[in-house]
């Protein structure tokens, strides 16, 4: 688990229960999901590296006091349809983590520096179920039209679902059974026990991008898609290989069949 001033993890502890709501909703169908254009949509779409390396500024100062990627390894970092970032950074970024040692001399409970090869460290420190595979845990993944050929044109579904959680706040709050809930329009039953983890410029992005609401959860919603599929850009490229190839293969099966069948049809002509 990574270390944390006290003032610090106060400011994040905010990003609390976020993957419980998120399934029970699915389990109840849902409220108000907002459409999200994203690079990654579509049959040729790909990730936008720099909004990867937002959104894991997000979760890293934001999100980890509570979640974990436990899925997901230091060194897909580096991935060139990813975050992009160079050995040195990966391993700086790892540096930032503290793992389990599982060498035969360490004793129960020891932990150890992460290194690339590393995953990210599981945390279950307040019980927040872990984020790897959240953009693609939300039951049917549909996005806002559905599946099939408009599911690629109008949104996946599950970074959309996410990012509504993250700006459907209304700001108002109820008390249940001695639980302060708040007031979520994307929440099924509209309540949420996550306090609204995002506020303008609570992060300092490196690239001078406004720290928005909107921006961070846009940002931090595409970066847990990546994490969910880190090879969704190259399956598409794979897939547009196969679907020209196959198209080829089509055309001169069709020319191969005229010229075969050409002498014949003369024949039945004369």
């Amino acid at each position: 688990m990574r270390i944390l001033t006290a003032a610090r993890f106060a400011g994040l502890v905010a990003a609390g229960a976020l993957a419980l709501p998120l399934a029970a909703s699915a389990a109840e169908g849902g409220g108000h999901i907002t459409d999200v254009s994203y690079s990654f949509e579509g049959p040729l779409g790909s990730f936008d590296q720099a909004q990867l390396q937002r959104g894991l500024q997000v979760y890293n100062e934001v999100c980890s006091a509570c979640h974990g990627l436990k899925f997901v390894a230091f060194r897909t970092l580096g991935d060139p349809t990813g975050p992009g970032y160079d050995d040195a950074q990966v391993a700086a970024m790892a540096g930032l983590y503290q793992v389990a040692d599982t060498s035969d001399e360490a004793l129960p409970g020891d932990t150890r520096t992460a290194v690339a090869s590393d995953k990210f460290p599981p945390n279950d420190a307040v019980g927040a179920p872990d984020l790897s595979l959240m953009a693609k845990a939300r039951a049917g993944f549909h996005g806002p039209y559905g599946t099939g050929i408009s599911q690629l044109v109008n949104g996946i579904g599950g970074p959309e679902y996410i990012y509504s959680i993250l700006t459907h706040y209304t700001g108002e709050t109820q008390d249940v059974a001695g639980v302060t809930l708040y007031e979520n329009e994307t929440m099924a039953g509209g309540l949420i026990s996550m306090a609204p983890p995002l506020s303008d410029d609570i992060v300092e992005y490196a690239d001078g991008t406004p720290a928005t609401v909107e921006q961070m959860a846009k940002d931090v919603s595409a970066f847990l898609m990546w994490t969910a599929e880190p090879k969704l850009a190259d399956r598409k490229a794979a897939g547009a290989r196969n679907f020209i190839f196959v198209g080829l293969l089509a055309v001169l099966l069709y020319l191969t069949n005229k010229k075969l069948w050409a002498t014949v049809k003369k024949k039945k002509a004369a």
